[in-house]
């Protein structure tokens, strides 16, 4: 519609200083999310001494996301509203279109327009995928206007080989299906009996297919409907080859022998068409016939040892807008009904992952379960409360959910997620939560209008661990705005108190020579998309305990996402705060310990020694953080062999009745040490990096020598942002926290 075309846009963050989404949650989903976090981070670091010139975003969006959170200023509308918003700012910026409503948000939108034609070249605005066409085209249309393309927009050629309408291709192979015209269907990895939209019947059309074969990794809803299934290699042991969203390739390598015997899709697929090579020689081949010059091998060694192919990238082309931005279509009046991928589940393909499910979820911290979102207004109106039952009917169709408010959700609209209710995941995916997948249509496969809402009277359990560990109260996440900072830069510890040196009888009893190991971690970057979590929990053996231990406040992970709200609940502030353990030089928890299970290291680890662990707990009650867990039962599958695979051999696994928590990836730092030793060198800054500071895309975590004045962690202590939490208690915490900064427009209240 934008373009005439279809091309790929790319969208360079890192030269973006005010951006805004038009109902994107481009921090979080997306082909390129964790590239766009990382830029849009970058553009939010704030030193010391230095002219804070931090970009500025802007998010309307029809449901709460980590992009909003992070947002300078957030404008929560329905769905049906974006698309009128977006042509309110287009036409004031003096493109020829009609039907512009700002939703009674002139301010709002004046001041974005004036901030936007004020930084030509300079801006970025992006539209979510769930958004129609005609929101597309008009942000094509805006960014063009604002001389953005060729800045922070660019163009390429598409990364798909044969781009197509992949929903109306289902919906005519459905139709096929229906009226016995496939005689053979292959289905390759997907499993369409379950996520199709509801209105093409799938299921049904699939088997009058006369002969049906599945490859999937799993026995899922489309492969027991098939005639034959056949295993499917993972990907990491399978050769093949893949595109990034820029065009990069990069050749696909086998890291383990395949286990079952599995067949990859590009395998099955040459096998029906009478190659019987491997899939090694297969793709080697085809890069060789890619490869103009001479000397291949050189080149394909290169290839597998760096794990790209250079210069693939896809090349920036010129496009011509067409000015096509559609018929104007109405905001609906009634309840409107978003779906939305998973946060941790994605479209349920990941439903039988037990450290997924129990993942809290960024926001609700939900585990186990998917619920109907609903803004506070709207359940005050219906009468609903967290765990309420409704029946959610949309496009002809119902299901029963349990509700959850949530603090910042457009008013009048419900926000379901898809990928749970499956029914043949497996057993940790089985019956989890309710299937949205059945309201789904493919005419309007994100948004459903004149939906309705009844409440049943009955009501369902929710796990959610947000009160689990509560520290409410204190000054624990400390938040201004940049010009506050650079007028006032010790506003942060105004906040709260820091005991003097002289506030302490064992004063210097943990100094060393030798390393003093700490961490700073950044709110600015933070987005609490939780990949610190899960990465500690695969780096460290931590068990999943289900959904009835949640409940009891029992979850296990060492590193926790604690949100918090301030303002109005119809549109509030959001904050999120990574807690693992502080690492405290005066720990609470090693003074009560009757059996010293938990002592203090030369270089100020706070340790566990498992082996002298009774269970006492004394250390968890002392624990002003509440970071530390107790393993009540034996989770541990000791007998399961391709169990054992997962399990990482440099972390002990803890059985019943210990206590454990984060120690800084020890093991990691005890592999660099040898590894230092071992080249005869010092330990540099750098050569050890922990699991949640690895897996974080922003690069919020920051670890290293406190004693090292040059490292980076030492320099992020030293600014003026840092901060300890309830250091009030004389705890002297090792990990601190950077103060959050926020850049509004003045003419916009802060988070209006």
């Amino acid at each position: 519609m934008a373009l005439g075309e279809v091309v790929e846009t790319q969208y360079h963050f890192e030269k973006a200083k005010r951006i805004l989404s038009l109902d994107a949650d481009f921090m979080e989903s997306g082909a390129a999310s964790v590239r766009h976090a990382r830029h849009v981070a970058l553009g939010r670091k704030v030193i010391d001494g230095q002219k804070a010139d931090m970009n500025r975003i802007y998010a309307v969006e029809s449901t709460p996301s980590n992009t909003g959170s992070f947002a300078d200023h957030r404008l929560p509308l329905k769905a049906s509203q974006v698309e009128g918003f977006a042509r309110a700012v287009a036409t004031t910026l003096g493109i020829n279109t009609t039907g512009g409503n700002s939703a009674g948000h002139d301010t709002w939108l004046n001041a974005l327009v004036k901030d936007l034609a004020a930084h030509q070249g300079a801006s970025l605005v992006i539209a979510g995928d769930h958004q129609p066409p005609a929101v597309h085209a008009l942000a094509h249309a805006i960014n063009n206007a604002l001389g953005n393309v060729g800045e922070t927009v660019t163009y390429t050629d598409p990364v798909e080989a044969e781009p197509t309408n992949q929903c109306a291709s289902l919906k005519d192979l459905s139709v096929d299906m229906s009226e016995g015209k496939v005689s053979l269907l292959v289905v390759l990895g997907g499993n369409p009996v379950y996520n199709a939209p509801a209105d093409l019947n799938f299921a049904a059309a699939y088997q009058k297919v006369t002969t049906r074969i599945h490859l999937g990794q799993s026995q899922n809803e489309t492969a027991r409907l098939s005639h034959w299934h056949l295993p499917e290699a993972h990907a990491l042991e399978a050769w093949g080859d893949t595109r990034a969203f820029d065009g990069t390739v990069s050749i696909v390598q086998p890291l383990i022998e395949p286990l079952y015997g599995g067949k990859s899709a590009a395998e099955l697929v040459a096998m029906m068409l009478g190659d019987g090579r491997a899939d090694y020689d297969r793709v080697k081949e085809y890069w060789q016939e890619q490869y103009k010059d001479s000397d291949f091998e050189t080149a394909w060694q290169t290839y597998l040892h760096d794990g790209l192919v250079p210069d693939t990238a896809l090349p920036e082309r010129s496009v011509s807008l067409t000015e096509n931005y559609g018929t104007p279509s109405q905001a609906s009046e009634g309840l409107e009904v978003n779906f939305r991928l998973d946060p941790t589940i994605g479209d349920g393909r990941y439903a039988n992952n037990g450290w997924l499910q129990e993942l809290p979820k960024p926001h609700t911290r939900l585990t186990w379960d998917n619920a109907a979102l609903i803004a506070p207004a709207t359940a005050e109106v219906m009468g609903l409360q967290n765990g309420d039952v409704v029946v959610l009917s949309a496009n002809n169709r119902s299901v029963e959910a349990p509700i959850w408010i949530a603090p910042g959700h457009p008013a009048n609209a419900v926000t379901v997620h898809l990928g749970f209710g499956r029914t043949a995941a497996g057993r940790v995916g089985n019956g989890v939560g309710f299937n949205a997948y059945a309201l789904q249509t493919s005419d309007s496969p994100w948004v459903a209008s004149n939906a309705s809402m009844t409440k049943t009277g009955q009501t369902y359990p929710l796990a959610c661990t947000q009160d689990h560990h509560s520290m409410e109260g204190r000054a624990l996440v400390r938040s201004g705005t940049v010009d506050e900072y650079e007028k006032h830069p010790h506003f942060v510890h105004e906040m709260g108190h820091d005991p003097g040196p002289d506030a302490n009888f064992f004063d210097g009893i943990h100094d060393n020579d030798g390393k003093a190991w700490g961490m700073a971690i950044d709110l600015n970057s933070c987005n609490g998309c939780n990949a610190c979590t899960v990465a500690c929990q695969s780096e460290n053996n931590i068990p999943v305990v289900g959904k009835d231990e949640v409940l009891n406040g029992r979850e296990m992970h060492w590193i926790r996402i604690d949100r918090y709200y301030k303002g109005d609940l119809d549109n509030p502030e959001l904050y999120n705060q990574p807690v693992p353990c502080m690492q405290c030089e005066n720990a609470p928890c090693e003074l009560v310990c009757p059996v010293g299970a938990t002592v203090h290291s030369a270089e100020g680890l706070n340790d566990m020694a498992y082996n002298r662990c009774v269970g006492t707990r004394y250390c968890s009650n002392n624990c002003p953080y509440k970071v530390r867990r107790f393993n009540f039962l034996h989770y541990t599958d000791e007998e399961t062999q391709s169990f054992k695979l997962q399990r990482n051999p440099n972390v002990t696994v803890r059985g019943r009745g210990v206590m454990e928590k984060c120690t800084y990836c020890v093991q990691r730092i005890s592999a660099a040490r040898i590894e230092a030793k071992v080249e005869d060198r010092e330990l540099n800054d750098g050569d050890i990096t922990t699991a949640c500071q690895g897996a974080c895309p922003t690069d919020a975590i920051v670890f290293g020598d406190i004693k090292d004045p040059n490292s980076h962690v030492a320099k992020l202590k030293a600014q003026q942002r840092n901060y300890g939490i309830l250091t009030e208690l004389n705890t002297k915490p090792r990990t601190t926290y950077l103060a959050r900064l926020t850049n509004p427009n003045p003419e916009i209240s802060q988070h209006g």
